[in-house]
């Protein structure tokens, strides 16, 4: 009876793995292969296998003897496993080499894994110690540099005090040698003092003379004298002559004081002196007018070729009576109409402006003629060349009659420059001037264009004469 049941027991199993997949496990040999004896043959391998069962013939179908109603069942035959299980056995030992080569393989794998990071990290190794190397060569190398450096510092250190100790000795030795010779120099002037102290008088008695001599010496050497004036001296064939008087005039705004100014800083730079007589604005403000066209009175001033000054007309009105006391020779001493300084002689006076002086003889024309005479008769016998300015409202020398209010001053001048105030009917206005009049050379008799511009000053346009309608004033 035991052996009928083992026999169906193997009989079931078999069915069971029948077309189906086999997991070897930790259990499969207790459990599904107890019976049959391949528990012990998988043990731990966790491997799939696909067993492939023969289908085992049934048996004939016979009748089924019943007792007492039951179906009675045949014996199970006896089934015979033993080639499969030698199949399975070889399945076994190949996986079993299978497994061993892919364990080789996985080794040599590391193996060779390791071999190469070691090798890696002896490289990496080697790299570091080289460039650790070559930083340290760097940094001796850097270091003897500084050191070499220090030592050239302290070296030319050391060479500059030793120069500066030298300078010092020789600068000391200098400064008493020139002590020596200052005191030899002292004692020198005091003997010489002694020796000038008694000549003194003598020489001052022989300046004096040569001064007076001096002062009768004409002052400009030359026959005549070009202006410098843009466009001006085209208009006179040799220039104005030395030693005229020549009068300017025109109306309010005009440009007369720059044109004046202009002469002066031009002469200047020629190497004349310059005298200008202001009876109106102050110094400083015809410094200003220069320098508002580039122009620097102050380099012409510290060289004693400028000197610009301002007069009271009041002062010169109180000295008509000495000089009518001269003129009757009454007085023994000489007057001078002008008050110019003892220390400097003009080669060109500029007056700025009969007007003003004019004004100090309200009521007294007689006085004023005289003294214009005076004045006319002093820089013409010191050869003094003079421009003198005189304001007019209308021009006095156009038109058909000629009007002078008592003054006279355009008979005694040599010559007569007049600047015009132009108005057109459209209403713009311009500058022109003429030269009515010159002693001593020839004029060219028109009107032309004038302009003051800035940087430039006054400018004389001598071949654009003015044409079409217009007034002068």
């Amino acid at each position: 009876m035991k052996k009928m049941v083992k026999k169906n027991k193997h009989k079931s199993k078999i069915k069971r793995l029948k077309n189906k997949r086999i997991q070897s496990s930790p259990n499969f040999g207790s459990s599904l292969l107890k019976g049959i004896g391949l528990g012990s043959w998988f043990g731990n391998n966790h491997v799939e296998h696909k067993v492939t069962v023969r289908s085992i013939k049934k048996p004939e179908n016979k009748k089924i003897k019943k007792v007492a109603g039951k179906k009675i069942k045949k014996p199970a035959e006896k089934i015979s496993v033993k080639p499969k299980i030698k199949k399975l056995e070889f399945k076994r030992d190949k996986i079993k080499k299978e497994k061993i080569a892919r364990k080789e393989k996985i080794k040599e794998k590391k193996l060779k894994k390791k071999e190469e990071i070691r090798r890696k990290r002896e490289e990496k190794r080697k790299l570091m110690e080289k460039k650790k190397a070559e930083r340290i060569f760097k940094i001796k190398k850097l270091v003897e540099q500084r050191n070499a450096r220090k030592l050239e510092e302290i070296r030319k250190v050391k060479f500059r005090k030793e120069q500066e100790k030298k300078m010092l000795e020789n600068k000391r030795k200098e400064v008493m040698k020139k002590l020596a010779e200052e005191r030899a120099k002292k004692e020198k002037l005091e003997k010489e003092r002694k020796i000038a102290e008694q000549a003194r008088a003598f020489n001052e008695k022989k300046k004096e003379i040569a001064a007076k001599k001096e002062a009768k010496k004409p002052f400009c050497k030359e026959e005549f004298l070009k202006l410098g004036i843009n466009g001006f001296d085209n208009l006179i064939e040799k220039g104005i002559p030395c030693g005229t008087a020549n009068l300017v005039e025109g109306g309010p705004g005009s440009g007369k004081t720059i044109f004046c100014l202009n002469i002066a800083i031009d002469a200047c730079r020629r190497g004349k002196k310059v005298l200008y007589m202001s009876f109106e604005e102050p110094e400083h403000r015809l410094r200003n007018h220069m320098r508002n066209f580039g122009w620097h009175p102050e380099e012409y001033e510290k060289k004693n070729l400028l000197y610009i000054k301002r007069f009271n007309a009041l002062d010169i009105a109180r000295s008509v009576e000495a000089l009518l006391s001269e003129a009757k020779k009454e007085l023994l001493i000489e007057v001078q109409p002008v008050l110019i300084p003892t220390d400097f002689k003009p080669d060109i006076v500029l007056i700025d402006s009969l007007s003003s002086i004019a004004s100090a003889f309200s009521g007294e024309e007689n006085r004023f003629r005289i003294y214009m005479e005076q004045l006319f008769r002093y820089l013409e016998g010191n050869n003094i060349t003079s421009f003198l300015i005189r304001e007019t409202a209308n021009p006095t020398h156009v038109g058909n009659t000629f009007v002078e209010r008592g003054e006279a001053v355009s008979f005694l001048s040599d010559g007569i420059i007049v600047i015009y105030n132009v108005f057109y009917p459209n209403g713009r206005r311009d500058r022109a001037l003429e030269i009515v009049k010159m002693r001593g050379t020839d004029i060219a008799r028109k009107i032309v264009k004038a302009e003051i511009r800035p940087g430039k000053g006054f400018i004389v346009h001598s071949n654009n004469v003015i044409t079409g309608s217009y007034r002068l004033t």
